[in-house]
């Protein structure tokens, strides 16, 4: 019972007090204080921390600058540890959406019931097993379980791009900044595992080190999920939001599990908006907006236009895309659309292209089947204004296997 109230007692600190207590301990946490000494000054002085708490501690940090993303990011995993079984519900998350099959949230959770049991049922045995005897047997066991497991791309991506740019809408940057760097690094551990297993050559040690890695990290992101980032979104998306969600999900697909159910929204069904069928008057010709899409959308090439403030306006949306995309980057800056570690590239291409410098760019990459072609041009104004960035994306397999002629009338 005392320790209920003083919990009680802690909670009504003022949410000033609370907060500044917070920050001095990550504050100590990052100057090098010991892990365990910070949690138990964090018992003593808070006790129990909401989902609030812990947004507003992640955008204080990244707004002020005091932390540098690396430094934060290594904090992340600490402050897991911390609030690890102290992390209480507000009572505002709308009729426990979670729980609704077909919800966004719910689906990633069945997700993660799928992850958890293929890392506690399977790779977890399969290492020991392995630990036991490096056999042939063995081997495959664990080749097999982290093959199953790059499954997860798909849950990674869907939270990265469906997730992720709706709390930026709200100002929410801390899970952005800090989980994609972790899932990063969890595709990484996972790729380089595989690797080992396909080329192994007795190095068991560092198969069990990279084992033991990614049974930690996909376990520690289950929890970050589950206890900080679905509660986050839940407490402020809108309805109409998780039916986008849930609408564009397919589109990037789901993870160890076949299929999400249709979610009903509980409350009025949202109304659908009637598209314009009004004409466009362009130098060249007059065509309604249905036909512009329509023909923009049966190109054989994939179309992504950013404006001059580096905003994605526009994507084409074709039969067959070569990288996914979702409606939730429309209004997105474009470097928030792309992996932390990536985006200096995308940062100099684009300084190239205001700046007058360049006017255009080619890439060309293997991509799963196929040979991608990518091609950046700066768009300019008659001026010679620079008006955005323009992303032309196409497979080009087809067109380096033609041969010979072939003319209208064959």
């Amino acid at each position: 019972m005392s320790e209920i109230i003083n919990n009680r007692e802690q909670l009504t600190k003022s949410n000033s007090e609370r907060l500044s207590i917070l920050k001095q301990l990550f504050v100590d946490l990052h100057q090098g204080r010991n892990l365990d000494e910070v949690k138990a000054h964090f018992d003593a002085l808070i006790g129990k921390i909401t989902i609030e708490e812990i947004t507003q501690l992640q955008h204080d940090f990244v707004e002020e600058g005091s932390i540098s993303a690396k430094e934060l990011q290594h904090l992340y995993h600490q402050h897991s540890a911390i609030f690890q079984g102290a992390i209480v519900e507000d009572g505002t998350q709308n009729g426990r959406l979670e729980e609704q099959p077909g919800h966004p949230v719910h689906t990633f959770k069945r997700e993660n019931q799928e992850i958890d049991k293929l890392l506690s049922k399977k790779l977890q045995v399969h290492l020991e097993e392995f630990m036991k005897e490096d056999s042939t047997e063995n081997i495959y066991k664990l080749m097999e379980d982290i093959n199953r497991l790059l499954d997860i791309e798909k849950h990674y991506s869907r939270k990265e791009n469906l997730i992720f740019p709706y709390l930026e809408k709200y100002g929410i940057f801390g899970p952005t900044t800090n989980m994609w760097r972790i899932d990063d690094f969890i595709r990484d551990a996972i790729k380089d595992c595989r690797q080992k297993l396909v080329n192994y050559q007795g190095d068991k040690e560092a198969i069990i080190a990279v084992v033991n890695y990614v049974i930690q990290e996909v376990a520690g992101m289950i929890y970050k999920e589950e206890n900080i980032l679905f509660p986050m979104a839940i407490n402020n998306f809108t309805e109409d939001e998780w039916v986008k969600i849930a609408h564009e999900s397919d589109e990037i697909g789901f993870c160890l599990i076949d299929s999400a159910e249709v979610w009903r929204p509980e409350r009025k069904a949202l109304e659908e908006k009637a598209i314009s069928e009004g004409y466009i008057k362009m130098e060249t010709g007059i065509l309604s907006l249905k036909q512009l899409e329509l023909l923009l959308n049966h190109l054989p090439v994939d179309i992504t236009f950013i404006d001059q403030d580096d905003v994605v306006r526009y994507f084409s949306h074709g039969k067959e895309r070569i990288f996914a995309r979702t409606k939730a980057v429309i209004g997105r800056t474009v470097q928030n659309c792309h992996p932390p570690r990536s985006v200096h590239v995308v940062e100099a291409l684009l300084a190239d292209f205001k700046s007058g410098k360049k006017d255009c760019e080619d890439f060309w990459i293997k991509f799963k089947d196929k040979y991608v072609y990518i091609r950046y041009f700066a768009v300019r104004d008659v001026n010679g204004n620079y008006i955005g960035t323009l992303e032309f994306t196409q497979n080009i397999d087809p067109i380096k296997a033609i041969e010979g002629e072939k003319r209208i009338l064959n």
